[in-house]
């Protein structure tokens, strides 16, 4: 008997810290719905028929989430965060794109964002999964917030392998400052690539990453920054992204804005996250591309129409003749949100991009697209389009 005492004892003695610390951390449960029904295609591809994607109807999830976030007040102005964001596909249940892909954010735990570390007055210091680039601030809302998906040039997903290939990045250390005069500044630093060089393999690869963003009255705007480094080569050679990106907008009244956004993307030494259909000349020491985007909403009382417009500009720096040639687009969005609610509403959107014959950009993001990665090389020159209707609910 005293045995058995002595054993429930030591068992709630272990058992009360755990409760204890259970009920001092601030816990949140939230999450995305983002669902509808679509009519997809990717047709007038360079090949012909063999090319394209006929026209087809899709029940589809674009970006649903589910995640956990929480905060501990260790005192003195310094609290503990913590954040677990997990992707899912809430119309199939299973962890896989449009296309029947898998897709790397559903499925785990985390799989979309994830992080641990402190935050006071001096700002915020994490290590995990974290945003970097391909966010907009308030400058393009469309497929991140309101809608199914957008042309994908402001978050950097070029096609032809040109992609800056950074939106929400693994094995990453990240400082958010401070809101100072209206703008704070967002660091990140990563040295992902190193971790899986096997023996007398060079380790010197990383990624930095630079966010400064602020609002002045009804003017909003941000830079955004990143270097991927891959790991170097016996020979020396250190492939690389660069990433540049400037955005500005102007709220005219409450609720609508006017947006430009330019991004470049500098493949050197081939890059180190090749994108769908490939470097398009890999004998190029640097591969450069520029993009522009003007993105207009307005908010007509439960009524927010948007409208999109965005250019590439077809890649420079081939050393092959004619590699670089018809390797532009243009792309445009049209939608409206009913608004039930600040949480819950309807969306009709039209997004189409028109790719010149040697390129092949497409609605990557979240994986919409029913070219599995994207549309490949056999697809070369095929113009996706989607028109939807959908429901979005946020809790």
């Amino acid at each position: 008997m005293n045995k058995k005492l002595m054993a429930v004892a030591v068992a709630g003695a272990l058992a009360a810290p755990a409760a204890v610390f259970a009920q001092a951390s601030n816990v949140q449960i939230y999450g995305k719905l983002n669902l509808g029904l679509d009519n997809y295609s990717a047709t007038g591809s360079a090949a012909g028929a063999a090319g394209d994607f006929k026209s087809r109807y899709r029940v589809y999830d674009s970006s649903s989430r589910l995640g956990f976030r929480g905060t501990e007040d260790l005192g003195g102005g310094l609290k503990a965060v913590f954040l677990m964001e997990s992707g899912v596909a809430v119309d199939t249940g299973t962890a896989t794109t449009q296309s029947g892909g898998a897709t790397p954010t559903a499925g785990t735990l985390s799989s979309r964002l994830g992080h641990v570390g402190l935050q006071g007055g001096w700002g915020m210091f994490t290590f995990g999964k974290s945003h970097v680039f391909w966010g907009n601030g308030t400058q393009d809302l469309s497929a991140a917030v309101y809608i199914n998906t957008s042309p994908g040039i402001s978050t950097g997903t070029f096609g032809r392998g040109m992609g800056v290939g950074v939106t929400r990045l693994s094995n990453t250390t990240q400082y958010t400052s401070p809101v100072m005069g209206g703008m704070n500044a967002v660091i990140s630093y990563s040295p992902g690539r190193q971790e899986a060089q096997g023996v007398n393999l060079k380790a010197d690869g990383k990624l930095w990453g630079l966010t400064l963003q602020g609002t002045w009255g009804r003017f909003a705007g941000g830079l955004d920054w990143v270097k991927d480094q891959g790991n170097s080569s016996a020979a020396g050679t250190q492939a690389a992204t660069t990433g540049t990106k400037l955005r500005g907008g102007w709220t005219y009244v409450p609720g609508a804005s006017i947006n430009l956004i330019w991004v470049r993307s500098k493949l050197t030494n081939g890059g180190v996250a090749p994108g769908q259909g490939g470097v398009v000349d890999a004998t190029a020491s640097s591969l450069e591309q520029d993009g522009w985007v003007i993105n207009w909403e307005h908010l007509f009382g439960n009524v927010r129409a948007l409208a999109q417009w965005g250019k590439m500009n077809k890649i420079t720096g081939c050393q092959i003749a004619g590699r670089c040639d018809n390797t532009s687009m243009t792309g445009y969005m049209l939608a409206a949100n009913y608004l039930f609610s600040k949480r819950t509403w309807m969306y009709l959107s039209y997004v189409q991009i028109r790719n010149d014959s040697n390129y092949n950009q497409d609605f990557v993001g979240g994986g919409y697209t029913a070219a599995a990665g994207g549309l490949g090389l056999a697809s070369l020159g095929a113009d996706p389009r989607a028109v939807a209707i959908g429901m979005i609910h946020n809790f």
